[in-house]
């Protein structure tokens, strides 16, 4: 059968289908009417109904776990050790029970190997058992209760032929109360890679070990001058720490011959780790940080395993490429972020890890292509795009698996991983069993790929971003298996994405229709977009009145990235939580530059000066912003020379500034004012303050009255002072000259005082009269009258 048939995904015609159907019965039939023939299964109580009870469970009575198998790929020579655990999961005894080791056929495909691993336990016994002086017997295996085993055969006794991937199986042969002859009662089957001379042309085979992680670090600082960086939670302290998932990924992958993709966003994390940083708890409370020497031990490992070797790095924070292309794309300015994530990937990596990165590799989800991808992939200036071969059908006669390398236009170049190989390990790897049976699957497939033909290739093996512990050991078991085997050589990406294509291999991207629809549902919405871009554009405002914007624009960037990650792929609650943070924090320190409340202020005459306070409760200065005030009735209340007047503010910080408008009213009564701050660039800088402003007339009567009271007092200070001359001259002895008294009587004395004078300044009820002192910084308190 031609290889094509190997690869997931290509859907046969109805007809082959029914083919097959018609093959399998016809197959099928023959070894069904054998059965009742068995060994020790004679017809009369194959159709008993005990028998008939027994066969219900048959070879799924006894569980049978294989939980290591070495070597994994043995020579000719040496033993062949598997070992391993039963379970009796019925309900009678077995007594006189064996496990022995059984040796099938070896396979023709890779996709034989597929349907092989489907049915791993049960079914119908097969395979030869080995000698059963190799096997290992129980008396009893009571209900419930298990048994360990182990087998040791010579790896001659397994009487192996041509080189090929053989199946191998554990099988438990016993007999219950019901059935008292010898039966299967349980199976495990696996895969043995056999080659042992060694490949005359071995696969050249890159394995991507990703450091990924998901969002950990907020856009918040504490508050303090030093922008402490504050945590979500304390899970990347556990991630990094002894036993935790980033720290087994180091330590493996450091003994491994493997190409490093780091997400820029995790060095940048664990690096905030090293000095002081803050954990917010459920209750929003900041408690301090105290894992400072685990962040940088991790670091110090992670610069010793990448020294001198090339690491791929993503765009800050894996932004998630198919989001931007189907969603993203739709809302101005989102793909500019994918450009700022590439350039802070290059200035990161540089800063923490000493290393000159690679970005011309872009990672979409899964390795899932469509033209759009394709294009928002490039627009950053990646060249490489790494895909899955699941995207890459081959609908061809090609009788093999490719090269990674295919060219896909304008100069772009799709690195296509394995799927098989590369998924190997996405399941639960908790248990040895699940473990020790994903390797063989894995090296069987491995071998198969090199065996379909002569031709040298060039593989890449790109597994899911964030592993757990025990994926990632399973995953580093493998390949350190595989670089030891006799058919693979490694290879960096840099050679594969390098390397000559088949020429029969498609290279032709797959439709946007074409796109997995589950991969669909867990993208980022264009609402998500557009949130992001409003936090852009408030940032933007912002940024402007800042004597140092890098404060704020930098930590700000990289929360819009963190927000458009892909480890926020069907976590879509956990994505909106993130960016209402980021948005509230942000609108929290905007707020932080703010006009203060006024209330109603009382204008008692024609023209007076209010006062408008602009608070500034950041850590640093703030300039550029500009402060007006509007009058809604330009004609009954004018502010400067116009109905609105604009003045300059700065402020220091934590200080308030108090601006002064000069106001004229030619109406009495109240008349509502608005103030606004702007940038300078004419955008509305914060809510606007809107307050009363009464405006009180002074009435003629009233300047009569109070010309009259002034002139009395005019008055009685002239007579006291004709009283105090006289006074004076009688205690002199002598008379007060006429002529003295009458120049008095005048009103020219040599020292008149000030009021004197004044009051000879003729007065009009009409005339406008300056009711205003000189300023003052404070702010206007409830109902403040400004008569000054």
């Amino acid at each position: 059968m031609a290889e094509a048939a190997d690869f997931p995904g290509m859907n046969p015609s109805p007809a082959r289908r029914l083919l097959r159907r018609t093959g399998a019965a016809l197959a099928a039939a023959p070894l069904l009417a054998a059965l009742p023939l068995l060994p020790g299964a004679p017809a009369a109580q194959a159709a008993s109904p005990a028998a008939a009870t027994a066969a219900a469970t048959g070879t799924n009575t006894v569980d049978v776990a294989v939980t290591s198998l070495s070597p994994t790929a043995p020579d000719d020579s040496g033993t062949v050790t598997v070992r391993g655990r039963v379970t009796n999961k019925g309900k009678q005894a077995v007594t006189d029970a064996h496990v022995g080791l059984r040796v099938g056929t070896s396979y023709g495909g890779r996709s034989a190997i597929d349907g092989a691993a489907k049915r791993a336990t049960g079914g119908v016994p097969d395979g030869t058992e080995v000698a059963s002086k190799y096997a290992q017997k129980f008396s009893r295996l009571d209900p419930g209760v298990p048994q360990d085993f182990t087998l040791s055969v010579p790896v001659k006794q397994l009487h192996l032929g041509a080189d090929g991937v053989y199946q191998i199986s554990v099988a438990l042969m016993g007999q219950t109360a019901a059935q008292r002859f010898q039966q299967t009662l349980g199976i495990q089957r696996t895969f043995l890679p056999w080659q042992p001379g060694g490949a005359d042309t071995r696969t050249r085979t890159t394995v991507l070990w990703p450091l990924i992680s998901d969002t950990h670090l907020t856009a918040e600082t504490g508050t303090n001058e030093e922008q402490t960086p504050v945590f979500d939670d304390d899970s990347l302290a556990k991630e990094i720490g002894p036993g935790g998932r980033l720290q087994q990924m180091l330590a493996l992958g450091s003994e491994l011959d493997v190409t490093w993709v780091i997400d820029p966003d995790l060095l940048a994390s664990v690096d905030a780790m090293t000095e002081s940083y803050k954990i917010k708890g459920a209750d929003g409370k900041l408690t301090s940080g105290k894992d400072q020497a685990v962040a940088k031990e991790w670091l110090g490992q992670l610069e010793t395993a990448v020294r001198d070797q090339k690491v791929v790095t993503l765009p800050f924070a894996d932004p998630d490429l198919a989001s931007l292309a189907h969603s993203g794309t739709k809302v101005g300015g989102s793909l500019g972020h994918l450009k700022a994530a590439t350039d802070a990937a290059v200035a990161t990596v540089d800063t923490v890890l000493h290393v000159r990165p690679d970005t011309s590799y872009a990672w979409p989800a899964e390795g899932a292509l469509d033209p759009d991808v394709v294009k928002v992939a490039t627009s950053a200036g990646a060249d490489k795009i790494i895909a899955r071969s699941d995207t890459f059908r081959e609908a061809g006669a090609l009788q093999y698996t490719p090269s990674a390398a295919r060219p896909i236009g304008g100069g772009a170049t799709a690195v296509v991983s394995d799927a098989r190989l590369s998924t190997a390990f996405q399941g639960d790897m908790t248990s040895a069993e699940d473990t020790t049976l994903a390797v063989q699957e894995f090296l069987a497939q491995s071998l198969m790929l090199n065996m379909q033909t002569d031709k040298q290739r060039s593989v890449v093996i790109a597994p899911q971003r964030m592993p757990s512990a025990s994926q990632a050991q399973a995953m580093a078991r493998a390949v350190r298996d595989l670089q030891d085997s006799g058919w693979s050589e490694s290879q960096s990406l840099t050679a594969a994405a390098k390397a000559k294509p088949d020429p029969g291999a498609t290279t032709r991207v797959p439709s946007t229709r074409s796109y997995p629809s589950a991969l669909r549902r867990q993208e980022l919405s264009r609402p998500a977009f557009e949130q992001i871009a409003a936090t852009q554009r408030d940032l933007e405002n912002f940024k402007v009145v800042l004597t140092d914007e890098s404060r704020v624009v930098t930590p700000f960037g990289r929360a819009m990235d963190r927000e458009m990650s892909t480890s926020w792929r069907g976590r879509a609650k956990d994505s909106r939580t993130f960016r209402d943070g980021v948005s509230t924090y942000l609108s929290g320190l905007t707020g932080q530059v703010k006009l203060i409340e006024k209330s109603t202020v009382r204008l008692s005459g024609r023209s007076a000066t209010i006062p408008v306070s602009v608070q500034n409760n950041l850590w640093q200065d703030v300039d550029h912003l500009v402060l007006r005030l509007r009058s809604d009735n330009g004609t009954r209340l004018k502010i400067g020379d116009h109905d609105f007047e604009d003045k300059v503010v700065t402020i220091a910080s934590g200080h308030s500034q108090s601006v002064k408008f000069t106001t004229t009213a030619k109406a009495t009564g109240p008349i509502t004012v608005h103030a606004q701050l702007y940038t300078e660039d004419g955008q509305p800088y914060g809510e606007e303050l809107d307050f009363k402003v009464d405006v009180t007339e002074i009435t003629p009567t009233v300047m009569l009255v109070i010309a009259g009271g002034v002139l009395l007092l005019v008055l009685a200070g002239f007579r006291m002072y004709i009283q105090r001359k006289r006074a004076a001259a009688d205690r002199n002895g002598e008379d007060a000259p006429q002529d003295e008294a009458q120049e008095d009587a005048d009103g020219a004395p040599e020292e008149a005082p000030a009021s004197a004078t004044q009051a000879q300044v003729p007065q009009q009820a009409s005339d406008p009269t300056a009711d205003t002192a000189s300023e003052s910084t404070a702010p206007s308190g409830p109902g403040e009258r400004v008569d000054r």
